[in-house]
């Protein structure tokens, strides 16, 4: 007996099963929206075969003010490299509810942890809490979404935590790249996985550009950068790093939604 034909209602009923479906596969449960910010460690951290292994192409140049010029700048680096510096904030907001959790080191983290609105800021005693706390969090979603965190924050956490000998959960962010599941790179997404190159039309560009763009307000109008962070965690101002990181996670929301709602499904 050939299979009857749906009517007109179900046919109706069915493009919407399918739509929702659709909608599903780009939304999927809830996801974590996240970033990091990472500091130097102290230079008496690092023995004197090590320190002159990070320093030896400056320690090669015949200037010496070249030299010192050198010497600075690679110590500036030592934040983006999980060897040499260490995480000392996270922020976390669910993309759909924007409810979430920015964790930061503090030196008295029992009187620091507070909540304003739907955000809790946890102050952690150590890296190795501040990860541990992660991780928990990280289990109870299925997917992730970040800006640049393939290439950064994703490794940079993997490494710190196994540095730390702290359990990580989730061990499947780096997987398969022209994927948005488990893990959607909005840098990845907005330069169509690097298809033109450096300078063509897809090139990079930081987030506070991006945000401009789509007329979302710039996490960096409070006038902290990335670059000041080392200065501020050495100088016991984890609060206002936990701010400046829940703004780019707040403006990482934002621009997903941009990004799911215009351009997801290009090919």
């Amino acid at each position: 007996m050939p299979p009857r034909k749906p009517m007109a209602g179900e046919k109706n009923s069915i493009r919407l099963a399918i739509a929702a479906r659709a909608d599903y596969s780009l939304s999927g449960m809830a996801k974590l929206v996240f970033d990091i910010e990472t500091s130097a460690l102290p230079m008496e951290q690092f023995d004197a075969v090590q320190q002159e292994y990070l320093f030896r192409e400056a320690e090669n140049l015949p200037d010496p003010a070249a030299r010192l010029a050198r010497r600075q700048e690679i110590r500036r680096q030592f934040s983006l490299w999980p060897f040499t510096g260490q995480i000392v904030c996270i922020a976390m907001l669910n993309a759909e509810t924007a409810r979430g959790k920015v964790l930061f080191l503090a030196e008295e983290p029992e009187t620091n942890s507070s909540r304003a609105g739907t955000v809790e800021f946890m102050a952690c005693a150590d890296e190795s809490d501040l990860l541990m706390e992660f991780w928990e969090v990280a289990l109870h979603y299925d997917s992730i979404v970040t800006f640049n965190g393939r290439a950064f924050d994703v490794p940079f956490l993997y490494m710190r935590s196994a540095m730390l000998r702290v359990p990580v959960t989730r061990k499947d962010w780096l997987g398969y790249r022209f994927q948005i599941e488990p893990h959607c790179d909005l840098l990845e997404q907005l330069t169509f996985y690097g298809v033109s190159g450096r300078d063509g039309a897809a090139r990079r560009f930081n987030l506070d550009f991006y945000c401009k763009a789509f007329g979302i307000p710039s996490p960096k109008g409070n006038g902290i950068t990335g670059m000041d962070v080392s200065r501020l965690a050495a100088e016991g101002r984890g609060r206002e790093i936990a701010l400046y990181c829940l703004g780019d996670v707040q403006a990482t929301v934002e621009l997903y939604r941009v990004w799911r709602d215009r351009l997801a499904a290009i090919k």
